[in-house]
């Protein structure tokens, strides 16, 4: 049974970092694309950063580019995402995500889900 769950988020002020992480369980991690996605309330859920199984390609949405970074330790089967200078329009329920094969942006295209972690940022 696959598991994604995520960890790290928190309440922090504008200008503040924080470091998510998930934690995958019952699949061959190196072998699966990673995803962050994230879903303000009253908006649907948008793509924030993914990366490949090995870890040697990003992508990041525009509004985190430069800000966030994306990272994966694959003997640990973690992917993390760094989060530094956060803004208030950042605060949303962050979810990982893992497809395989390749990455994508498009949350269609994922297979598993963990079940979020609140981030808020206070102006």
């Amino acid at each position: 049974q696959v598991q994604l769950v995520e960890s790290g988020g928190g309440l922090v002020q504008a200008g503040s970092s924080l470091r998510l992480s998930c934690a995958a369980s019952g699949l061959t991690f190196g072998s699966y694309g990673m995803g962050w996605f994230r879903q303000a309330p009253g908006k649907e859920r948008e793509f924030v950063a993914c990366i490949s199984g090995r870890g040697g390609t990003t992508v990041y949405a525009d509004s985190v580019k430069g800000r966030f970074t994306i990272s994966r330790d694959n003997a640990k089967n973690t992917v993390y995402l760094q989060m530094n200078s956060l803004k208030p329009e950042d605060t949303a329920v962050y979810y990982c995500a893992a497809r395989r094969p390749g990455y994508s942006t498009s949350s269609k295209e994922y297979d598993y889900w963990g079940q979020g972690t609140q981030v808020t940022v206070s102006s």
